[in-house]
């Protein structure tokens, strides 16, 4: 499968507007969540490593995972991440991991994925029992956030509602949604939906 991400890597983290992004979900995160220095977590589309680093000083360790090695790469640069965090490329849908994690996280990587309702299922798996998830992405839009020739996006953004039907179809319970940041492009708003659920 062909890295998506090759040429963008380079200047993820320099791009505004991803950082914007990240630190107001990164900030969320930490506001509506109990993190402890035991947790192991799991962030789903890791990229670089933005989210990442909001968490890491709050948990044990983050296992990052993404398809793209050159998201990856970046990520595994970092020199505060040595020793902490491990970086996976894999996709999680075809090979699931063997471990469990606390938390689960996710930032815009949720309208990567073609079958969300089986991303939903692995994440119940790798999953400990009363464990959380914290993933963002975008509300329903009209399909003018990415540009129109663009490969690997699936979904213009989603619905809360169906977004919670999909949760608690998979065995999660308390979901609740806050509006993590507003994306402005071109004079339209695009809202970013964080939502917590709970593995029952």
């Amino acid at each position: 499968m062909a890295d998506l991400f090759n040429e963008k890597a380079k200047d993820w983290d320099v791009n505004d507007m991803v950082l914007q992004l990240s630190n107001a979900v990164g900030a969320a995160i930490l506001e509506n969540m109990t993190l402890h220095d035991q947790m192991q977590v799991m962030d789903f589309g890791a990229g670089t490593g933005l989210i990442t680093s909001h968490v890491l000083p709050h948990v044990k360790n983050i296992t990052a995972v993404d398809v793209s090695q050159a998201m990856l790469q970046q990520l595994v640069a970092k020199p505060e991440f040595k020793g902490k965090v491990e970086a996976l490329c894999q996709d999680i849908l075809e090979q699931p991991l063997k471990q469990k994690f606390d938390l689960i996280m996710s930032a815009m990587a949720l309208h990567h994925v073609e079958d969300t309702n089986l991303l939903m299922q692995r994440f119940a798996d790798m999953l400990n029992p009363g464990a959380k998830i914290a993933l963002a992405d975008l509300d329903s839009e009209d399909g003018s956030f990415h540009p129109e020739d663009i490969e690997g996006v699936f979904h213009a953004g989603f619905e809360r509602d169906h977004v919670k039907k999909l949760l608690e179809k998979n065995g999660f319970k308390a979901v609740r949604f806050v509006t993590a940041h507003t994306v402005i492009k071109e004079n339209k708003s695009y809202p970013i939906f964080l939502v917590i659920a709970t593995k029952a």
